[in-house]
């Protein structure tokens, strides 16, 4: 899932880090660091702290630093100094009218040092220090997230049931209604040749029509999917994606099932709302694969 955390920590007189990180939805854990050059030699002990607490996301780590540690030189003055002396005593014995410019020091060897210290163990320890509280912060977020999908799937989920407890309820009423509307159709036709109704021929056209509009085992088992649903959401086990997802193909299958075998408009109506509410927890399932 998405999200996104932030801290600093202060290196003593070697500045200040700040630590960015940033994560979509990916199967697998793909983790990017972006550190400046003066910090290149603690990369390994970033990626362990990032790679033991995150599980799974495309991430993006980047850490900016303040200060010394950004790169920042000093001039050794005295070395300057001295430097300076000496090519103006080297002028007076060559060329005593002759400007010495200042850009000779450039060629003076370790004139501009690095801060000392800027590669030592407060510097690590202050990375570590922000690297830990920037993945605390994105967890915080991916998992406020996460509540949030889980909500909505939950509901997406009561939706589904209650539909399937709809159809459920009106089979019974399906097998009478066709059962009168039958009798009429006979009756009718019968009564235009003076011929009696069959009452056993009459049931055994009502049973096979009910034999094939049976829809109990589809319902059942979309019942039994919603369950498993539900205990993939519930567990603490990470990444459950694929097998909500695979749950979610089989439920379509029954519902396209249950589509073909209902001759009733009104379960119909109620079958097509089952059909959105798949396509809807499928949308939804694709942040967690």
């Amino acid at each position: 899932m998405t999200g996104y955390g932030a801290a600093e920590a202060e290196a003593g007189d070697a500045g200040r880090l700040s630590v960015d990180v940033r994560s979509v939805n990916h199967r697998y854990l793909d983790l990017r660091l972006k550190l400046p050059p003066s910090l290149q030699e603690h990369a390994g002990a970033v990626e362990a702290l990032a790679r033991k607490r995150l599980g799974r996301g495309r991430v993006e780590l980047s850490v900016r630093a303040e200060g010394a540690l950004a790169g920042a030189v000093h001039l050794d003055l005295e070395r300057a100094r001295s430097a300076f002396r000496q090519l103006e005593r080297l002028r007076d014995e060559l060329a005593p009218d002759a400007p010495v410019p200042l850009s000779l020091l450039g060629t003076v060897p370790d004139l501009f040092q690095k801060p000392s210290g800027a590669d030592g163990a407060p510097i690590r320890e202050a990375l570590k220090q922000a690297t830990r509280a920037a993945l605390a912060a994105l967890e915080d977020m991916r998992r406020r997230e996460g509540a949030a999908l889980r909500s909505d799937l939950e509901a997406h989920l009561d939706g589904l049931e209650a539909r399937v407890a709809q159809i459920a309820e009106a089979l019974p009423e399906l097998g009478k209604a066709h059962r009168a509307r039958l009798r009429e159709r006979l009756e009718r036709l019968l009564a235009e040749r003076e011929l009696p109704l069959d009452s056993g021929r009459l049931e055994h056209e009502v049973a096979v029509f009910l034999e094939k509009s049976d829809v109990s085992e589809e319902l059942a088992r979309l019942g039994s999917h919603a369950a498993q649903f539900r205990d993939l959401m519930a567990s603490e086990a990470p990444a459950h994606g694929r097998r909500l997802d695979f749950l979610l193909q089989e439920m379509a299958r029954e519902v396209n099932t249950l589509g073909a075998k209902t001759p009733s408009a009104e379960i119909t109506r109620v079958v097509v709302e089952l059909k959105a509410d798949v396509e809807r927890l499928r949308e939804q399932v694709q942040n967690v694969l």
